[in-house]
């Protein structure tokens, strides 16, 4: 039933983002926007403060939260060769494939998947690889990545490192989790925060609905989008070439929970639109990394629960 909400939540986000690109163009992604920016300075920090104040790192899952950090990194060198020095794109397309590759959907749709497909008991172990590893991957990883490679980053290393601190909310809010007690993270806004994250589902595929059928209008982007090398790049890397890594680098060492494999394999996140709006990547390949990629998990997660 999770799958199913999720997937319906994913189309009709996404249709009425079309929709009101078609009948109010110039309202509609101003709106959508706006909307990115009410949850990266409001919406993430708020989900990403009450998870982390709450969540508790075990020995035994330890070695397999770095050996995931150190995978994503990898994704991200991946991507960053291959778009840079294969597919030789410019600064801010090579900045939307990496940001693609390394930001999971680990939240909006890997809770409801994890539930799904392995049951209530692994959520926690899902959980917290959202939060361990999902975090680092957005708020040092993307937002850097952004900061570096983005159009409306600024010239230069100290206008680029005053970007990535001035429009980085959540890695305050993840400080701030990690610093506070767990009593200042009651189980009302803990449950709060994860009602939020579902929440943001449909407003930020809202945002890629818009975006795609902004350029469609334009006649820069087909609808639906096209897969082309960026974009297949971006998708391979995040939903085959993540996942393989992190089984490879954990195969010698320990028996990888079932949870991080699921996670590991998650289609780009929508916090990928967020990080490509607020520094000047490419959105089109964003958006299109996202629709692409979603739906090819969603399909497979729907055969998965048919078989």
């Amino acid at each position: 039933m999770g799958v199913l909400l999720t997937a319906v939540l994913i189309v009709a986000g996404t249709a009425v983002g079309v929709g009101a690109e078609h009948r109010r163009p110039t309202a509609a992604v101003a709106l959508a926007r706006r909307l990115l920016r009410l949850i990266l300075y409001f919406g993430v920090p708020f989900i990403i403060f009450f998870n982390l104040a709450r969540a508790q790192i075990s020995v035994d899952n330890g070695v397999g939260l770095l050996l995931a950090l150190v995978a994503v990194a990898l994704v991200g060198a991946f991507a960053w060769f291959v778009s840079s020095r294969v597919l030789k794109l410019s600064r801010s397309r090579t900045g939307a494939v990496m940001v693609a590759a390394i930001l999971a959907n680990t939240t909006y749709l890997g809770y409801p998947l994890t539930v799904a497909l392995l049951g209530h008991d692994h959520l926690s172990t899902g959980v917290l690889y959202d939060v361990v590893v999902g975090s680092p991957a957005l708020m040092l990883g993307a937002f850097g990545i952004g900061a570096a490679f983005g159009d409306r980053a600024g010239e230069g290393l100290r206008q680029r490192s005053r970007t990535f601190l001035t429009r980085n909310p959540p890695l305050y809010a993840a400080i701030l989790g990690l610093l506070a007690p767990p009593v200042l993270a009651p189980t009302i806004l803990v449950d709060a925060s994860q009602i939020l994250a579902v929440a943001v589902l449909p407003i930020g595929f809202f945002a890629v609905g818009a975006t795609l059928a902004e350029g469609a209008e334009h006649g820069e982007l087909p609808f639906p989008p096209p897969i082309n090398a960026p974009v297949a790049l971006a998708v391979i890397s995040r939903i085959a070439v993540a996942p393989a890594l992190l089984i490879l680098l954990a195969a010698p060492l320990i028996d990888l929970p079932s949870a991080y494999r699921l996670m590991s394999a998650m289609p780009t996140g929508l916090n990928a639109m967020i990080v490509s709006h607020a520094y000047g990547l490419d959105n089109r390949i964003t958006a299109e990394a996202i629709t692409w990629s979603t739906a090819i998990v969603v399909v497979a997660a729907l055969i998965s629960l048919l078989l």
